[in-house]
């Protein structure tokens, strides 16, 4: 009877011993995964690859140059972002280049003195659409340098781009006749596209025509 009793012992302890076996091993399965979990990614680029973590580095470095407006430095640092091999890091670099270009104007673009300056900050806001802000610095310009061709040539395309095409004509007009190189510049300036079908601008364009038809 005792060793039957110390059988049972001994068995029932070797069963509990193998139901704890495999729910111990069954833990160590789970855990395993959860120490190896996929490697990170970023514009379908994995972070691993030492390169995209360098293009991340750079970009995070012209982020914070920008954040504290050092535009020329943010842009060359977003320039080097750019020839990285993450396209969606690439894409965010272009951008704030785009950006940094604008606010790295120069001063006087701001506040303007000379013909020059309003001219070119005209030029500038032409550029962008920021029609209103163009016609009032080129305004200026002109009436700072009456006689400066290029100023009215730029009033022309002005007023092509705003659909005023009187006006455009009687600028092209003055621009030509202070200085006739303007004539073959405007042939082949898009921005006079709106003109094209006007005959008053192929009659200033092409004199030469009408010569020949007479």
């Amino acid at each position: 009877m005792r060793h039957m009793v110390k059988a049972r012992k001994s068995s029932s302890g070797s069963s509990s011993r193998s139901k704890g076996s495999p729910r111990s091993q069954s833990n160590q399965m789970k855990k395993k995964p959860l120490g190896q979990p996929p490697p990170p990614q970023r514009g379908g680029v994995e972070m691993v690859d030492p390169r995209v973590q360098a293009q991340l580095k750079l970009y995070d470095e012209a982020l914070s140059l920008f954040h504290q407006q050092k535009f020329a430095k943010a842009k060359q640092e977003l320039e080097k972002v750019l020839e990285g091999p993450s396209k969606e890091l690439a894409d965010r670099a272009r951008m704030h280049v785009k950006i940094a270009e604008q606010r790295m104007k120069p001063s006087h673009e701001l506040n303007p003195k000379t013909a020059d300056e309003h001219y070119q900050r005209g030029v500038a806001m032409m550029n962008i659409g920021r029609w209103d802000d163009a016609r009032e610095s080129l305004d200026k310009a002109r009436k700072a340098a009456p006689k400066a061709d290029h100023i009215h040539y730029a009033l022309a395309a002005l007023d092509c781009l705003t659909g005023e095409a009187d006006s455009a004509m009687a600028n092209l007009k003055v621009a030509i006749q202070l200085k006739a190189e303007n004539r073959f510049h405007a042939r082949n300036d898009e921005d006079f596209a709106f003109l094209q079908e006007d005959p008053r601008f192929t009659e200033l364009l092409y004199p030469e025509k009408d010569g020949i038809a007479g």
